[in-house]
């Protein structure tokens, strides 16, 4: 842990000399500018100047659509995990000429010390002008891990040890019916199989059977949704609303186990804080609320299972579940470097997850932390996140992702 440590100062001491040379415009010929005029630059300009090679074309060769692809192998680190192997890409582009908005693919693959692999392909694609709007997330995840049981009371001494395979296969295809105001249909499916647990009998492992049954379980339905989006970027939003909410009924005649339901309200905005800056104040509200029937333990909302398994900074992933699950978040964005290489953030969320949405909030959950933003490139906005957050009893540790958590 130490010498991990060592090598992300190092990486900061590193990127903090390279980014204040005085680079000029002959040195980068794919410099882009911000709208004050000053010439940013990112890791590839850094590696270009060290190579004393073009690793791209020109900018004034590129196409204004993109694609901008973005591709980094790193050594990651989370609680759930330890130290893993990442390899993530991340592809924008714009489908239309006045690029209103811009389209992403973020495919990961990853191995940890624990003998964990996952893959996942989240997609966010505007289509004829916007008109057509295709949200898909596909994960496939081989993971021996722990859950701690239910609720906010749950203890981090005594884990139940799980092992499962997982795969999720999530799509939903909008239409714009009103500037920015979609409305969409979708299917959501998660499978479990090969489901192990192996614990002594006590209440987490009660809670664990009351809603799980057998070694495997499917929960597969619709999803109605209405969706509200004005942000240009949603790599790196600089302001702009986003709002979701989706329905998700799950139904036996398409291959659940059961009947059940639950409601999806996510909610982001971003404001320039000062006004005249490139720093971003941005919140978040993400609540998942079981509106009836009882869902598969491994399907109940969870820290850190979200779409981009980025809610929860401060605990380990599947930390806090519940029959519901209540979360706020607010981060700070500013800029370390004029020339944008680098940036910092600092944050804090709360979370809840109470069993019934009528029961009074009482254990309110917090987390914070501060990170580091290391431009990947510059034309998308794609920034390497690392973060360091800590929660309550004694709960710490990194967190990477390519692109802004939120």
């Amino acid at each position: 842990m130490k010498i991990y440590k060592l090598n992300i100062l190092s990486l900061f001491i590193f990127l903090t000399i390279y980014s204040t040379l005085n680079i000029s415009g002959q040195a980068v010929k794919t410099a882009a500018k911000d709208t004050t005029g000053i010439q940013q630059i990112d890791v590839v300009d850094i590696f270009q100047l060290l190579l004393l090679k073009e690793l791209r074309i020109d900018s004034a060769e590129m196409k204004d659509n993109g694609p901008f692809f973005s591709l980094i192998p790193v050594i990651g680190y989370s609680l759930h995990t330890g130290l893993t192997g990442v390899i993530a890409t991340s592809t924008t582009f714009y489908s239309d000429v006045e690029r209103k908005k811009n389209s992403r693919i973020l495919v990961n693959g990853n191995y940890s010390i624990y003998h964990q692999y996952w893959f996942t392909a989240i997609s966010n694609i505007f289509l004829e002008k916007r008109k057509l709007h295709l949200v898909g997330d596909t994960r496939y995840y081989k993971f021996p891990t722990q859950t701690y049981g239910l609720g906010p009371d749950s203890k981090s001494s005594n884990p139940l040890q799980i092992d499962y395979s997982y795969l999720r296969f999530y799509q939903v295809a909008f239409r714009e019916i009103a500037p920015n105001l979609f409305v969409g249909l979708g299917y959501n499916l998660d499978y479990h199989w090969n489901i192990e647990v192996d614990s002594v009998k006590g209440k987490d492992l009660d809670q664990f059977e009351k809603y799980q049954n057998g070694n495997k379980s499917v929960s597969s339905g619709f999803s109605l949704n209405i969706q509200y989006d004005n942000r240009k970027n949603a790599v790196n939003p600089q302001n702009g609303t986003y709002a979701n909410i989706q329905v998700r009924p799950k139904l036996i005649f398409l291959g659940s186990n059961k009947n059940w339901q639950s409601v999806l309200i996510d909610i982001r905005h971003y404001m320039n804080l000062p006004v005249s800056s490139h720093n971003i104040l941005a919140f978040w509200s993400y609540n998942v609320i079981t509106l009836s029937g009882n869902p598969p333990y491994l399907d109940l909302p969870s820290i850190g299972w979200d779409n981009y398994s980025t809610t929860g900074r401060g605990y380990a992933q599947g930390r806090y579940t519940g029959r519901n699950l209540l979360y706020l978040e607010t981060e700070y964005r500013f800029s370390i470097t004029r020339n944008g290489l680098l940036g910092g953030v600092i944050f804090g969320n709360v979370e809840s997850v109470p069993n019934s949405i009528s029961d009074n909030i009482q254990s309110v959950i917090p987390a914070g932390g501060l990170g580091l933003r290391i431009k990947i490139n510059k034309f998308s906005g794609t920034n390497l996140a690392i973060d360091y957050g800590f929660g309550i009893r004694g709960s710490h540790g990194f967190f990477f992702n390519m692109g802004e958590v939120f």
